[in-house]
């Protein structure tokens, strides 16, 4: 089992998002803090990182982690500015994540670093979904899709047949931090059955979506 090691000052953040990897398959060990981090390192696959820990400033202390085991890393922050965000591949993070953030699109990138070298693709019917480059392509035409409407797409064709409803699709994709209503769900799929009719999303009246399989 893939090995998560996420270290994270914030309890709420912490434990939430510890429960959705484990949810999700992984194996995640959560720390606090900086203090136990060497203990835990070198059983990891991939580290997402905060920022600003009690400690001071992580990106400091990246460095000499790395020489432990160079894994995958991930950055969360507050901080945007370019610089910024540059200090930390330059410490030799893989990726950078800006707070807030949604649970689907972390996971994407999880995914994205620690899968081999190459595109990764999904389909449904005549739809090609490429999870690399964020495309996708029905009947040889490539669609324009919003951010959140390719997220949503990803994880109903990851997830055919099986019920979400509409909190669970507002927790994973826009995040328990931010506070759109159940209507951005309803919303958006009302969006994705206009650019892909063939998606065979059926409305749970009360409940949510679920993606119909695609026939064999």
């Amino acid at each position: 089992m893939t090995q998560i090691l996420l270290i994270e000052d914030d309890k709420l953040l912490g434990e939430g998002f510890r429960q959705y990897l484990i949810d999700e398959g992984f194996d995640c060990q959560w720390l606090s803090d900086s203090k136990k981090v060497k203990k835990h390192w070198m059983q990891a696959d991939l580290v997402i990182l905060d920022r600003q820990l009690p400690e001071g400033d992580s990106l400091t202390l990246l460095p000499q982690w790395l020489m432990i085991k160079a894994i995958p890393v991930i950055v969360l922050t507050a901080k945007v500015e370019i610089d910024q965000r540059i200090e930390g591949l330059m410490a030799g993070a893989k990726d950078y994540v800006v707070k807030p953030f949604s649970h689907l699109e972390l996971l994407a990138r999880i995914h994205a670093q620690l899968r081999p070298l190459g595109e990764s693709k999904l389909f449904y019917q005549n739809v090609q979904i490429n999870i690399s480059k964020r495309v996708v392509v029905s009947d040889g035409k490539e669609l324009s899709l919003k951010p959140k409407e390719f997220q949503l797409l990803l994880l109903l064709v990851q997830n055919q047949g099986r019920v979400f409803h509409r909190d669970e699709l507002l927790n994973k994709i826009w995040g328990f931090q931010t506070f759109p209503s159940t209507r951005t769900v309803d919303n958006h799929i009302l969006q994705l059955r206009q650019k892909l009719p063939v998606l065979n999303i059926k409305t749970l009246r009360g409940v949510g979506y679920r993606l119909i399989e695609a026939a064999l």
